[in-house]
């Protein structure tokens, strides 16, 4: 650290304090002093000199640098925001600063890798996985597919849909999320195609039986039963291996049509309304999609509009 900041001797006694009264272990030690010479050098490259003329916008500023510029995972991220947090409550107890600047920051706790995100051309593979070839079943699993990709459902509300949550008219979803929460989600033409094919040439011979074994559901097993959680799991995944995509899993559609949604220039509030987010912070995890690569939209937001 230079000679000329106000930091050095805060942070040495700082250090000294965790050593002698704290008495942590030299390793622990070592990550403090990298963590706060990392915050410190941040702070003195946006011209803030001395402890007392941190504010919380420095910090933040610091911890997006972090996580933008130097790729730290978060785990890591939350590591420096508990020294800072932890050296400017010591200097708050000890009079050096007026009052604690991290109190306003919030652990990164949204922050957390995505499973992962198919490109448009994977998703494209992936739907195209499901014909005639891959199974009696084939109509079905497409329009599953379609569904799940067009409205960003999760495994457990897709195979939760009813056939009369599903206005072919007008090609919307109703759909019931967590919390039993109710939202309306509208989808595209592949999916409305593949839904209508699969109503019209396999739905039919699947709900054969009279004994309501269907309960009013979508899309149903080879036994006409409503196809279950587990089930969405395995057909994905065949499909998937069928595909040549390795470790899929139906999260996956989910992050993907949330990520190609704000890539093709969504609005993060309407993604967070068709997610079914109540807070508009679960949905941000979203923005790691690189805002240099966003593109014009033509027809539609979504890549099969």
């Amino acid at each position: 650290m230079p000679s000329t900041n106000h930091f050095d001797q805060p942070v040495r006694e700082f250090l000294a304090y965790l050593q002698v009264e704290a008495g942590l272990a030299s390793a622990t030690l070592s990550a403090y002093a990298s963590d706060l010479a990392a915050m410190v050098q941040g702070l003195l490259d946006r011209g803030v000199v001395a402890p007392g003329d941190v504010e919380p916008r420095h910090l933040a500023e610091h911890v997006q640098f972090l996580h933008r510029d130097r790729g730290l995972q978060p785990s890591s991220i939350a590591r420096h925001l508990s020294t800072m947090r932890m050296f400017f409550r010591y200097l708050e107890g000890s009079g050096t600063v007026a009052a604690n600047p991290t109190a306003p920051l919030s652990t990164p706790t949204r922050w957390k890798r995505l499973p992962g995100v198919l490109t448009p051309k994977q998703m494209k593979s992936l739907l195209e996985a499901a014909d005639e070839t891959s199974g009696r079943l084939w109509r079905r699993d497409r329009a599953m597919l379609e569904l799940m990709y067009a409205a960003g459902l999760r495994a457990s509300e897709v195979a939760g849909l009813l056939l009369d949550g599903y206005d072919e008219r007008i090609a919307v979803l109703r759909v019931m999320g967590k919390g039993s929460k109710e939202r309306l989600v509208p989808v595209g033409e592949p999916a409305r195609k593949a839904v209508a094919d699969y109503l019209e040439s396999l739905r039919p011979t699947l709900a054969r039986f009279d004994d309501g074994r269907d309960q009013g559901h979508l899309l149903l097993s080879n036994t006409g039963r409503p196809l279950e959680r587990v089930a969405v799991w395995q057909i994905v995944r065949r499909l998937a291996a069928r595909a040549g995509i390795e470790q899929a899993h139906p999260h996956m559609l989910r992050h993907s049509f949330a990520t190609h949604m704000l890539v093709g220039g969504a609005d993060l509030r309407v993604v967070q309304e068709l997610l079914g987010h109540e807070d508009i912070g679960t949905t941000q995890i979203y923005t790691h999609v690189d805002h240099s690569r966003l593109r014009e939209v033509v027809q539609s937001h979504h890549p099969r509009p």
